[in-house]
């Protein structure tokens, strides 16, 4: 049993995208199932910064922060119960934190590989690069928090219908480190806030890496932000976890 982690999500940007279901199915492992929303796959990237991220009960002041990026799809698994559930798989996660590295896989689950980060973040106004291994996953992301209820997609009917659907995957999975099994963390809030965000900028080598994702097959909706949530994270328990390939 890992140990609960608590912190502050000083700062979690969703960038969303629309993406061909039968693409994406390929992508990911049984008996994952893409969860198809409009007629669409919800890919994206959650870019996040985690400040005094510690065991659960430990003084603050131990905590360690962080800037962390990860490539992620909306899914369903049955659970122990056969009952669907919405989650997200993980493709990828990179973290600036030399910690998060060496201990991605081994204290916490999933693997998180180095990467820099050049962030502007005002609280308002947010510009963030990363460049990973063999920029295989290197983003570029601008945009500026919304005052009010504005909020552009394809993919919901409003900003509440969106807000809902990223809430309800606060289960993330992603394969072990030798592809066999599937390990997970939840995410659990007091309260889910989050706001629109009006984006300028949406690079992704990612989601452009046409060996993945044909032309045409992936395409920019929609972002969402939280900002300053006390959080912890929950190991999943191994019952509860889906079996891998």
């Amino acid at each position: 049993m890992l140990p609960i982690l608590q912190g502050t999500i000083k700062r979690r940007l969703l960038v969303n995208f629309r993406a061909d279901p039968q693409v994406a199915q390929s992508l990911i492992p049984t008996p994952l199932k893409v969860l198809e929303h409009r007629g669409s796959a919800i890919v994206g990237i959650c870019l996040i910064r985690l400040e005094h991220i510690r065991i659960k009960g430990l003084p603050q002041a131990v905590g360690i922060n962080s800037e962390n990026m990860a490539h992620r799809i909306a899914v369903t698994y049955a659970d122990k119960d056969g009952q669907d559930r919405s989650a997200v798989y993980i493709w990828r996660r990179d973290t600036n934190q030399p910690l998060n590295a060496l201990g991605g896989g081994r204290l916490f689950p999933g693997a998180h590989l180095p990467a820099q980060f050049d962030v502007d973040d005002d609280g308002l106004n947010t510009e963030l690069q990363a460049k990973t291994q063999q920029h295989h996953a290197d983003a570029h992301v601008k945009g500026q928090d919304s005052i009010g209820d504005a909020f552009t997609s394809q993919a919901f009917a409003n900003f509440e219908e969106a807000r809902a659907f990223f809430a309800a995957g606060a289960c993330g999975f992603n394969c072990t480190g030798d592809g066999q099994k599937l390990e997970g963390m939840e995410l659990v809030t007091r309260e889910w806030l989050a706001r629109p965000v009006s984006m300028e900028r949406t690079d992704s080598a990612f989601y452009t890496d046409e060996a993945k994702w044909p032309r045409g097959s992936v395409e920019f909706d929609c972002a969402l932000i939280m900002r300053d949530i006390e959080h912890e994270w929950h190991e999943i328990r191994h019952e509860d976890i889906p079996a891998g390939n």
